[in-house]
């Protein structure tokens, strides 16, 4: 307690030292003042008026006034001014040129051509006294720049730095002032609208204005809520909280009609409120499609050469009516309890202090979002840290807040609506926008918040990385993705290429003519049909280069052999991963970097989103993202590199991350059933009159990647066997001391005889018999 009333004690001290230096320092600056402009401060201000003049010449004048200033500036606490003052040397430069300025404006009253100092000195100091000439250190330090740089270099350079000093001490930029001087004459010229002018449109406002509130139509008055609904006095005084004048816009309701809401009983009383059901008509809020050019037509090649023919001439699509159509319903309940939520968001914000009005509520099919515009003065991050207490409120399961909403001065505040719907393919294909999306590479992702068909080009993204928690949707997602190209593109203008690790996923589609070879099961030839697919790349930039093309489309267009796109789609990474990591990395990254302008396109799904699964190298070469829900905000930032996947509800609810969009969009994920995705399916096979023959040469060609692999050998393993035959045992330390090479390239070696059975298998410690003799090994080297 004693050291703290010494410190408070000691502060008090300081602050009134500072205070009595202060108040000395505006007495100097006030005397001097006196002593320089009268006469009647007796002989110590007439000594004081002779060196001061004699010393600065008119610049005498201004030394009081600065002293003053700067006396009271110091009573105000971290002043910018004397901060800079204190600490900044441009100033002292800044005094040196405004004497040398001084000194170049009283230059042709210098007597600076005689040749002796102290007649200089005699004259300028007798000029200065009587008021004429600049004194004795703007003399000289004038004499000796003009000397140096002569009169108008003197000039110049005393300009500028004068210019910049006071730039500096002001705190000004330049460009600022520019900006500044430009903004005050636009306004000066839009101030000149006459009042005549004014007027009119202030009486148009106004008009306007009462038009909307006198509309029956569209209003619920806050006398008709009174009248409607038995409030309590309590409640009474809720309403009065609200603006009379305050429109809740409401999208996302499917009804043609309008709907006049009426507040349940017991619940809060609401405000004014304009219901607008515009999910149809309404524009979208944001176009998801991603980049794409011409590379619609594309078409894929083996690397034996695979290009289309006539016989998918006749070829029809598929019919929209094979897909479920199910009728959604609007409960009048939930718009009730959508108006309930913002009237009890605003004072839940209220409540901590946040000032906000809710302006636009977006209902979606799983979530609602609460558009909220904050007061001048809000922090985004203070309404983003009330998240857990807005979900108490609510009684919601989670929420999430995306802030700010993407070319919107709002924030959105998502809740999950109490009863779910769902969205359908079908809802999504028999859409305008799907309809009218000229790409064969169309994929219906879902819907977004507003109930607006979000349609993606895999050509314009150009790599998809999918990745979500077991049962959040992705394996829905992968065949709704599959099922939307098979309605848009024909056998010769899209091939599949699929992966199934999981073996049951993607079973159903063998037989499709849009099939390259049959789906890959086996994780080891799943690696092949990737090394392929890299190898089919490489041919095909070949071709490119002997046309002097630089894509697909461009080749196609010259090319009287079409090639088609390739979508190359892997159902689960993570157990390719764990069979062949290095190569499977090599190859997904190579395609990443190079396919797109050979028309080949992957499509990459795992429920493992964990760095060792999708590497830094994978995410960096797949720049669009879809995030399902996952357990954890570390396996978001793993897909998106950032948080949000967390808080998804699963069942289809995505993140959805195109390539160049600032922003995850939120969707919720269209969906087929397995008996859906089989009838369409089952339809595309019976356009095929025959039995589908997958290409050959792409079978082959993995084979023959398989044998070669089989046949990378070591150099060495020859000259080994040999050694051990001769021996009689094999051991690794010995192939180390013989050869001079290290134990993992001998144990290596070991383990390659014993699959040719020339050694047998281990004994522990042992050295491991030979199996064969000389005679047995000359034999098979002379076959």
């Amino acid at each position: 307690m004693a050291k703290k009333k010494s410190k408070k004690k000691k502060k008090i001290e300081s602050s009134f030292s500072a205070e009595y230096n202060n108040l000395i320092t505006i007495f100097i600056g006030i005397f001097l003042l006196y002593s320089l402009n009268s006469s009647s401060m007796g002989l110590l201000g007439t000594v004081i008026q002779n060196i001061f003049k004699g010393l600065f010449g008119g610049l005498a004048v201004a030394i009081p006034f600065i002293i003053i200033i700067s006396g009271i500036l110091g009573f105000f606490e971290k002043n910018e001014y004397i901060y800079r003052i204190k600490n900044a040397k441009i100033y002292y430069l800044g005094v040196f040129f405004i004497f040398i300025f001084y000194g170049l404006l009283n230059a042709k009253n210098l007597p600076i051509d005689s040749p002796t100092n102290s007649y200089v000195i005699k004259e300028v100091s007798k000029a200065a006294v009587q008021g004429e000439g600049c004194g004795l250190i703007a003399t000289f330090i004038t004499y000796y720049v003009t000397k140096i740089l002569g009169v108008t270099g003197a000039w110049l350079i005393s300009i500028f730095a004068l210019l910049i000093t006071g730039l500096f001490t002001f705190n000004i930029s330049l460009k600022d002032l520019i900006y500044t001087i430009k903004a005050k004459a636009k306004n000066s010229k839009d101030s000149n609208l006459t009042f005549k002018e004014k007027a009119k449109g202030l009486k148009n406002a106004m008009v306007n204005m009462v038009t909307e509130e006198v509309d029956e139509n569209t209003m619920v008055t806050k006398n008709d809520l009174k009248n409607k609904s038995n409030k309590s006095k309590d409640k009474e005084k809720s309403i009065e909280e609200y603006d009379n004048d305050k429109t809740i816009k409401i999208v996302g309701f499917n009804k043609a009609e309008d709907d006049y809401l009426e507040i349940l009983e017991g619940t809060q009383s609401m405000p004014e409120l304009e219901v607008l059901k515009e999910l149809q008509k309404a524009k979208p809020t944001q176009k998801t499609e991603v980049t794409s050019v011409k590379e619609s037509n594309i078409e894929s090649t083996q690397p034996i050469g695979i290009q289309t023919n006539s016989k998918y001439e006749n070829y029809t699509k598929p019919s929209i009516e094979l897909l479920n159509k199910i009728d959604s319903k609007t409960d009048d309940k939930s718009k009730k309890k959508v108006l309930k939520n913002a009237s009890l968001l605003e004072k839940t914000l209220s409540d901590f202090g946040v000032e906000a009005k809710v302006n636009q509520v977006t209902v979606g099919p799983t979530i609602t979002r609460y558009e909220i515009q904050p007061s001048p003065g809000v922090k985004v991050s203070k309404i983003v840290n009330l998240t857990d207490d807005i979900a108490l409120s609510l009684a919601a399961k989670s929420i999430r807040i995306e802030a700010p909403i993407p070319g919107k001065s709002a924030i959105g505040i998502e809740v999950p609506n109490e009863e779910a719907q769902m969205v359908t393919l079908r809802e999504v294909i028999e859409s305008e926008e799907f309809n009218n999306f000229k790409s064969p590479l169309a994929m219906g992702l879902g819907k977004d918040i507003a109930g607006k068909p979000i349609i993606a080009d895999i050509g314009k993204m150009p790599h998809l990385l999918i990745a979500g928690s077991t049962g959040s949707g992705k394996s829905v997602c992968v065949n709704t993705l599959i099922n939307s190209i098979l309605y848009k593109a024909n056998p010769d203008e899209v091939k599949f290429l699929l992966i199934d690790p999981k073996v049951v996923e993607l079973a159903n589609y063998n037989g499709i003519p849009h099939l390259l070879i049959p789906v890959v099961t086996d994780p080891k030839k799943a690696a092949n049909a990737l090394n392929w697919a890299v190898t089919e790349m490489n041919r095909r930039y070949k071709l490119f280069a002997e046309s002097s093309v630089k894509d697909i489309t461009s080749y196609n267009e010259k090319s009287e052999e079409k090639l088609p796109k390739i979508v190359i789609i892997i159902d689960e990474l993570a157990d390719l991963m764990m069979v062949s990591a290095s190569d499977v990395e090599d190859y997904i990254c190579r395609l990443a970097q190079m396919a797109r302008a050979a028309g080949m396109h992957l499509i990459v799904a795992t429920q493992r989103p964990s760095v060792d699964v999708i590497t830094g190298v994978i995410k960096a070469n797949i720049p669009s993202r879809i995030a399902f829900a996952v357990s954890s905000q570390t396996d978001s930032r793993t897909i998106l590199d950032m948080g949000g996947a967390e808080k998804l509800l699963g069942k289809g609810d995505m993140l959805f991350y195109p390539l160049g969009a600032a922003k995850p969009v939120r969707l919720q994920g269209a969906f087929i059933s397995e008996s859906e995705s089989e009838r369409v399916v089952d339809y595309v096979k019976s356009q095929v009159n025959e039995e589908v023959k997958y290409e050959e040469c792409i079978v082959d060609s993995i084979a023959k990647i398989s044998k070669e692999q089989d046949n990378d050998v070591d150099e060495l393993l020859g000259d080994a066997i040999e050694f051990v035959v001769e021996s009689g045992q094999a051991s690794a330390s010995m192939l180390q001391r013989k050869f001079k090479i290290g134990f993992n390239r001998a144990a290596r070696l070991i383990d390659s005889m014993e699959e040719r059975s020339i050694v047998g298998q281990s004994e522990g410690s042992k050295p491991r018999k030979v199996l064969v003799s000389k005679q047995d090994l000359e034999n098979l080297e002379g076959e």
